[in-house]
């Protein structure tokens, strides 16, 4: 790793030890990076954002592709107006349809059209092969199960220590 320079007082780094300075910065630059390659591969392959895929993919968890709006936002850890917004123009695009919840007709409800199922279709086996190319290929088999537990215990401790709920799916 190259020589860094000295960390001014105003630095948020500057409250961090060199170690967790060195893992912060390394997580920052590559999930950065990854979202940036992530978003223009799905923008150049299939004509959608990468905020698109996350809320096309995050509805299939749901069985028939539909969820509230509360839980949608919950689930890609987005604010509830973010995602009503971005649901307001995917729906234009025909990629998902919004209606009142059956089970409680003061909610939202977010469920996928035909269209939007194509599309996803559609754009995962693309996508799917540049995040084993930038992502995958440089972990051994032998490394997954234990960077698996180290990002599970993190996102335990976001969840723990975070504003949002947990996602239903996630107990």
């Amino acid at each position: 790793m190259a020589a860094q320079a000295e960390v001014p007082p105003e630095s948020p780094y500057a409250f961090l030890t060199a170690e967790q300075t060195r893992v912060w910065y390394a997580w920052m630059k590559l999930q950065l990076r990854m979202r940036y390659e992530m978003n223009r591969q799905l923008r150049a392959d299939s004509d959608i954002s990468l905020a698109d895929y996350d809320v096309l993919v995050a509805l299939t968890s749901e069985p028939g592709g539909e969820m509230t709006m509360s839980a949608l936002a919950t689930r890609i850890g987005w604010e509830r107006s973010r995602a009503s917004h971005h649901t307001k123009r995917l729906a234009e695009r025909g990629l998902v349809d919004l209606r009142r919840w059956e089970r409680d007709r003061r909610s939202t409800a977010v469920a996928l059209t035909d269209d939007g199922w194509g599309t996803l279709r559609e754009a995962t086996p693309r996508h799917t092969e540049l995040v084993r190319a930038m992502f995958f290929s440089g972990l051994g088999d032998a490394e997954l199960p234990a960077f698996a537990g180290v990002l599970e215990r993190v996102y335990e401790t976001v969840i723990d220590h975070g504003t949002l709920p947990r996602p239903e799916d996630h107990p």
